[in-house]
């Protein structure tokens, strides 16, 4: 892609983003989440193959029926109370639809059937700014309003994302489908504590674009997206594929490693709000996660790949790949669970 135009369609997404941000507006809002929308397109169909072509199209109606639910619920809202503030959320029907709107936003289950299919179509560069940065803009809306929503629709759809995030991911061979149905699980646990402790919910996005961003760039350098060429990562570089697996151990929330932070403070918190027998529920959807992470680590360090590696040994190549933000990333992701406390007061 010409330079030029990347860097216009880079700077329309931290636009949409910045604008969704510091808008108290429901028009300023809508306007940052379409400028989202319209900046990542092209990227997304930047190969012009049919896959990528077709993952473009199903995310371009999806982000686009989400729009016009999140328009819909607050023209509703300006209708009953007669201002198109954010904060002002009095209507129920507006805020359930509002609510709505984001969760296929974002792809909260059950409206979560378009994201494994479009990451399936991306190349994995793409697939992180979808991951990642794409969920920031409409997570500031529900951050803002969800004192308003009803807690029995947050508790319902983080149950279900983590479930079926989890059990989603079980029987896929291709890792940025798993890495999708990850995506949903950790929007879960985003969205369960939202009503009770939003700072929470600020570490545990912090924690998902760290670890997912070392997962995606880790992936990237080592040209791997199925699970049977996992396998071929060790003969290419041995250290990559220890640091990967510690990553997906992390994706995981397996303790000592940063993965683990959030899972315990919202348990925790959860606990405290005389709620054990949803934190047992949370709790044990994260174990059907942490299945197929470690098949993911299995595969790439107990397995001897049955084909020859006829890749280039990259001891003997000059890479072309910068690897500053996977070591940053990666560092990251398996080092910051002593930062507990700091974290925490930094949050509140």
């Amino acid at each position: 892609m010409n330079p030029h135009v990347l860097t216009i369609l880079l700077s329309g997404l931290g636009l949409g983003t910045t604008l969704t941000f510091a808008s108290s507006n429901w028009l300023l809002a809508w306007m940052g989440l379409e400028i989202n929308t319209l900046a990542i397109t092209p990227l997304m169909a930047q190969h012009h193959h049919p896959r990528a072509v077709e993952a473009t199209t199903k995310y371009f109606l999806t982000q686009a029926t989400a729009a016009a639910m999140i328009l819909f619920a607050s023209t509703m809202n300006a209708w009953t109370t007669g201002e198109w503030n954010i904060n002002d959320m009095s209507s129920p029907i507006a805020n359930t639809a509002f609510m709505m709107g984001l969760a296929l936003k974002i792809g909260l289950a059950p409206m979560h059937f378009w994201m494994p299919e479009v990451l399936q179509g991306l190349d994995l560069m793409t697939g992180l700014i979808l991951s990642t940065w794409q969920k920031l803009a409409p997570f500031a809306l529900i951050i803002q309003t969800a004192h308003t929503i009803n807690p029995t629709i947050l508790t319902t759809l983080g149950i279900m994302s983590t479930l079926i995030g989890g059990w989603g991911g079980l029987n896929q061979t291709q890792l940025r489908k798993i890495l999708a149905y990850s995506s949903i699980a950790h929007m879960g646990w985003m969205i369960i504590i939202i009503q009770y402790a939003p700072q929470l919910t600020l570490i545990a996005l912090g924690t998902y674009v760290i670890m997912t961003s070392a997962a995606f760039l880790a992936l990237k350098t080592s040209f791997t997206t199925k699970i049977n060429t996992l396998a071929t990562t060790w003969s290419k570089s041995p250290m990559l594929a220890a640091t990967t697996t510690l990553v997906l151990l992390s994706l995981g929330g397996l303790p000592p490693l940063t993965g683990f932070l959030p899972k315990w403070l919202i348990l925790q918190e959860l606990a405290k709000q005389d709620l054990p027998i949803i934190a047992t529920a949370m709790a044990l959807t994260a174990l059907i996660s942490l299945y197929f992470y470690l098949r993911l680590c299995y595969a790439m360090t107990l397995t001897i790949s049955p084909n020859t590696n006829n890749s280039i040994t990259p001891w003997r190549t000059q890479t072309t790949q910068t690897s500053l933000p996977t070591a940053l990333f990666t560092t990251a992701t398996l080092g910051l669970l002593p930062m507990t406390p700091a974290i925490m007061m930094l949050a509140t």
